[in-house]
This record gives structure tokens, sequence and C-alpha cells, in this order.
């Protein structure tokens, strides 16, 4: 199976700079290759660094780029590491960009630096679903739901996504 994470920035991948005093997104890729390298080799995939913001920062060309990036790559299975308060624009916008792929959205509410738990737990189930069939759409895998776009929501008051 041909399997491509698209690491978009975001919470998960935000760290903390003690010296500003503030959180920022890295220009890399670690704590995604963190997370992955736990499969040892069960699955192969191929990790593509794009945008490195905050989802509250992303625009319509940051997702257009997004899309771009889905559709030129040769995998159909595509897990997006992304931040979750713009996830459901992002899901959107890629449903109707890429309707032949498999795509799983997924991130953290917590950055992986204060605590890779919920991070590595998101990842691993959204991964695990993605590769559990290949029939097209777009999913998001937050907080033991692997759920379509339409169908799942940040709950805001409780920190959670949930089903809607």
């Amino acid at each position: 199976m041909n399997l491509l994470v698209l690491n978009t920035g975001g919470t998960l991948n935000k760290r903390y700079d003690p010296i500003r005093g503030e959180l920022f997104v890295p220009q890399d890729n670690q704590a995604v290759e963190s997370i992955l390298a736990v499969l040892q080799g069960n699955v192969t995939c191929r990790i593509q660094g794009l945008l490195y913001k905050d989802s509250l920062d992303m625009n319509e060309q940051d997702r257009a780029a997004m899309a771009q990036a889905i559709l030129t790559a040769d995998e159909s299975h595509v897990l997006v590491v992304h931040g979750t308060d713009t996830m459901h624009l992002s899901a959107a916008q890629l449903a109707q960009a890429c309707p032949d792929k498999r795509i799983v959205l997924t991130g953290a509410m917590l950055p992986y630096a204060f605590g890779a738990q919920e991070a590595a737990m998101n990842v691993a189930l959204s991964l695990g679903w993605l590769l559990a069939d290949d029939a097209p759409g777009v999913y998001i895998g937050m907080h033991g739901l692997v759920l379509p776009f339409t169908h799942i929501a940040k709950d805001r008051d409780k920190g959670v996504f949930r089903l809607i």
C-alpha cells in the first residue's frame, strides 16, 4: 500500500521557546517522525512537509497547495497532520479537490512537546483506519473517532472532537 503523511504543522508539531516564552511551529517533521518511528518498518510511508503553519493562520491558498500536493502524489492514501482549529475547513476543500483519494486529517489538542500520548494515539488510530480500506473519502480522526469529516466536530467547550 502506498501512503503519504502530509505534515502541515499545527498544534501537534508546536514547540515551546523558553527564551521568548511562546509556542512556535518548527520547519521540520520531527514530531511526526518520532510518532511513526514506533511502527518499526510495519508501515512504509513518505513524509512530506508542507506549510508548517498553525491552522488558524492557514488561508485558501494554503488549502489549495495542500490539495495540489495530494492530487499530484502517487500515493492513494494520505494522512494529513493538521491543526485542530480549521481542520474542518481543510477537510471540506480536500473532499472537493481530491475525490479519488482516501484522506484522514488528524492532530492533537496538546502539542507533542507537552505530552506525546494524545498525538501518538490520534496518529496511530487514524493511520490504522486509513490503511484498513481502499474506499476514497475524507475523514477526521481524533479522540477515539474516525468519521467522515461532516460527522465530527471540535467541541471547543470540552476540548475534544465529538460525533455530530
